[in-house]
């Protein structure tokens, strides 16, 4: 395998890290229909611990079966599949080799109301099952944050010894945030440069809004002049707060809509420097025929020159 420019180039940001989790990126980056061009689609399946089953698959139930998701994201020539420890221990002998997987090891439900997620996996886990990657999810703001950011140190140094690369969920919720403010541009920035900060090696947050959330920070955004009326500006803003782009950053897809606001957002995501999308319920809850119709409209997008 031939590792092309661009991702030469994005490598370059890790510079200093470990072999192995270079090689790790390396897989993610050269892997299914947008390899070697420095983008990525995950496809992620964690909305049924999250969420439940019912909200989740009742839609397609052809994705309670763990296979299902196995071969869309094998079929559609995705980027990798991030789940939690079951779901990939349902079909990675079957599938091994096929698609990269992201094994998530923290993971909560809609049942409770402390905002936190529990340990559920560890890196020998994701070792055993052949993943690229760990993926945690950190809630800035939340009065368990510091808690989470602790258990990723751990979580990290121990990933990166064994040549795991680290993904971070960066959602802000919880303390002074309001619901609208969990996506507000000052907010989804802040969470990013987090999780850069943290050691994450890919970080995913939600497309953000044009507001500005915190009081105390809008005489920046207002000094500085920051752009935030079109979505590829407010991208752009979020990916410059991972150190400046030197961190791939990941949009998630958010609730199911259409397929054109779907790829509406893809456009802005791309326009605005964004390294891609981790799109799961878009995915996942249509049927076989109309996922795959809508994948390829996502990679397409991304391969497009702007």
């Amino acid at each position: 395998m031939r590792v092309t420019e661009r991702v030469r180039d994005i490598l370059g940001y890790y510079d200093g890290e470990q072999p192995g989790v270079k090689a790790s990126l390396v897989r993610l980056l050269m892997q299914g229909r947008l390899a070697g061009s420095g983008r990525m689609v995950i496809l992620p399946v964690d909305q049924g611990f999250e969420h439940g089953p019912a909200r989740s698959f009742a839609p397609n139930p052809a994705a309670y079966d763990p296979r299902y998701v196995f071969e869309l994201a094998i079929e559609a020539g995705l980027t990798a599949l991030a789940a939690p420890l079951g779901l990939l221990r349902a079909g990675a002998d079957r599938y091994a080799g096929e698609i990269p997987l992201i094994l998530k090891i923290n993971n909560a439900n809609s049942l409770g109301t402390v905002k936190d997620e529990a340990i559920t996996a560890t890196v020998r886990d994701a070792t055993e099952l052949g993943c690229s990657a760990i993926g945690f999810t950190i809630y800035p703001g939340s009065d368990r944050q510091y808690d989470m950011f602790e258990e990723i140190r751990a979580a990290s140094a121990e990933a990166r010894a064994a040549g795991l690369a680290v993904v971070i969920w960066a959602y802000p919720r919880g303390g002074i945030l309001e619901a609208e403010g969990e996506t507000a541009l000052d907010v989804v920035a802040y969470g990013a440069h987090m999780a850069a900060l943290l050691g994450a090696h890919i970080i995913k947050v939600k497309p953000p809004s044009a507001l500005v959330f915190d009081p105390a920070a809008r005489p920046a955004y207002e000094k500085a002049a920051i752009p935030r009326e079109r979505l590829a500006d407010r991208i752009a803003h979020v990916v410059q707060s991972a150190f400046d782009g030197r961190r791939i950053v990941v949009f998630s897809g958010g609730a199911a809509k259409d397929d054109a606001a779907v790829l509406d957002e893809v456009r802005g995501i791309r326009d605005g420097g964004g390294y891609g999308s981790i799109v799961g319920r878009n995915a996942f809850q249509r049927n076989r025929r109309d996922a795959l119709h809508l994948l390829e409209g996502i990679v397409s997008t991304y391969l497009e020159t702007t």
